[in-house]
């Protein structure tokens, strides 16, 4: 069994591609440059985990580049079983500021990769009359957010993809469901003031950040064969962010 995860070299990408080698998937790592792996241990912890593991460098907002690295991730494992769609990017500013160039660059690499990605492998599973793909979405998709119209337009985007896709191959043994963080700890976090932290945690339940190893169960369950009969949902994952 093979896994294929976008933008995977660290944060939650890392922790989803750590939780599916545990799982026994062997995995295709991606970012779009070898120096997000350069300094970094992440392939050969999932390696000594007992699978396999190869890095894949591709820009996953530009079709032919997903199209090479496709085929070679099917010639190197001989099958894609779980395809997650987990690279993105922030430019972040009012829509006022905003200029052009900040929101197709985030709906590029946001959005756009989802289809590029989505595409391909599911003539791949089409083929092998099954597959799971994950795609990660955002509470941003389904709420909003001051300052990121471009990252709530490729996010909610996904989401309506999402629920497309899982009726279009549903009867080919694909399943096709999102998931929907919340604030996760993430080196990008950590960059936040101390009075944008607890404005954003005064708006969630449980009172903390989430893990990314918390995406990353949620993700092993659609991945595997317990989820059989789960498809086109979105799953947030955000300590009680909306409640």
């Amino acid at each position: 069994m093979t896994a294929l995860i976008t933008g995977s070299a660290r944060g939650i990408g890392a922790a989803i591609a750590l939780r599916l080698a545990k799982d026994g998937f062997d995995i295709a790592f991606n970012d779009v440059s070898e120096k997000s792996f350069e300094d970094n241990d992440i392939v050969d912890r999932v390696r000594a985990l007992g699978v396999q593991a190869e890095v894949f460098i591709a820009d996953v907002s530009k079709f032919e580049q997903c199209e090479d690295m496709t085929k070679a991730v099917k010639e190197r494992f001989g099958t894609i079983d779980v395809l997650v769609n987990n690279a993105g990017i922030t430019r972040d500013t009012l829509m006022v500021k905003m200029t052009p160039d900040m929101y197709d660059l985030v709906i590029a690499v946001n959005q756009k990769s989802v289809f590029n990605m989505m595409k391909l492998v599911c003539e791949i599973m089409r083929k092998q009359k099954h597959g799971h793909i994950i795609n990660l979405a955002s509470v941003t998709g389904l709420y909003g957010n001051p300052g990121q119209v471009n990252y709530a337009a490729s996010k909610a985007a996904i989401i309506g993809m999402t629920k497309t896709v899982a009726k279009e191959y549903g009867s080919r043994g694909i399943t096709c469901n999102a998931v929907a963080p919340g604030f996760i700890h993430t080196p990008m976090t950590d960059q936040l003031t101390e009075e944008q932290k607890q404005r954003m945690l005064s708006q969630i339940a449980m009172k903390r950040y989430g893990e990314p190893e918390e995406i990353a169960s949620v993700v092993s369950f659609l991945a595997s064969e317990d989820s059989s009969y789960v498809t086109g949902q979105v799953i947030e994952i955000s300590g009680g962010l909306s409640m």
